[in-house]
């Protein structure tokens, strides 16, 4: 946590306003975060009692909107979520604004997470996918958060949001350029409870989605090529066919899982890249019919 308040403090251009919220901690984490808002004027300390589980997915959520719930978002042109295990670059917030000041379509983007490898020390890459903001930082454009409707409360609600950008003619993305790249402290996909939970867990995230089963096979198998080697795969494939077994709760709405099965077709038939690319010129119209030419922000 003091890494993730400590990268924050260096940027160079700082939140105008910043919302921790501690989600019941019974640790150090009141007194460090007490500390820290004594010396940032921007950061303001939303406490919530402890519920006493870890509930990844809803939890984190919920834990986001208890911090929006005491902002007027209408008065930012940008928010980030924002997780407390991260090392940010110096620029990583002034260089995101940038790129959407210069095109208005860009609703939500991020650098890319790494990994420090324990044995070796060298920074892993996460293999996160061009076409998503990561999770555990997620920029936004204020204009196209409101009108995805935010966040959903359910595992996967950092794919969805991407996706429904794309639907409303936006653009997602992550870009792999130095200067915006970041430490992750807590490798993506893991738990507290092992990378094996993560993946399971991920799994059924997918499922709820609205993943079809071909896709998600496909994932799996690149996924066991990578570290960790097999049970990262594995994992998926587990979480998936489980909760289609089990007839699982999917994301209620038709349109939109209709919508994601055509773009994973065309993934699997032209390349996550391509089709992404030839998405996204094909929803400009949808972005233009509510936005018209605007040429910035």
């Amino acid at each position: 946590m003091r890494r993730t308040l400590d990268s924050v403090a260096r940027q160079t251009v700082p939140p105008a306003l910043w919302v921790v919220v501690d989600d019941g901690s019974t640790d150090e984490t009141p007194a460090i975060l007490k500390e820290y808002a004594a010396r940032l004027p921007y950061l303001r300390v939303v406490r919530r009692e402890d519920r006493g589980c870890r509930s990844v997915g809803p939890g984190v959520i919920e834990a986001f909107y208890a911090g929006l719930d005491t902002v007027a978002v209408g008065d930012f042109s940008y928010l980030c979520k924002l997780d407390l295990d991260l090392d940010l670059p110096p620029r990583y917030f002034e260089l995101i604004m940038q790129r959407m000041e210069a095109e208005p379509r860009l609703g939500t983007a991020s650098g890319k997470p790494y990994f420090v490898n324990p044995k070796s020390g060298a920074l892993v890459s996460e293999l996160c996918g061009d076409e998503m903001s990561v999770g555990m930082t997620k920029f936004y454009r204020t204009t196209c958060f409101e009108e995805i409707g935010g966040f959903v409360r359910q595992v996967m609600w950092d794919g969805i949001d991407c996706h429904r950008c794309r639907m409303l003619g936006w653009i997602a993305q992550s870009s792999d350029e130095e200067e915006l790249r970041f430490v992750h402290l807590r490798p993506m996909g893991s738990s507290e409870k092992g990378i094996w939970t993560g993946r399971v867990r991920w799994g059924r995230g997918q499922y709820f989605m609205g993943t079809t089963p071909l896709y998600l096979v496909a994932s799996a198998v690149y996924r066991m090529s990578r570290r960790p080697f097999l049970i990262g795969g594995l994992g998926l494939l587990w979480g998936y066919f489980t909760s289609a077994a089990r007839r699982a709760d999917r994301y209620d709405d038709l349109k939109f899982r209709r919508f994601l099965n055509a773009y994973q077709r065309q993934s699997l038939l032209r390349g996550k890249a391509t089709a992404t690319r030839l998405l996204n010129q094909r929803q400009a119209e949808v972005w233009r019919a509510k936005h018209g030419d605007a040429k910035g922000p």
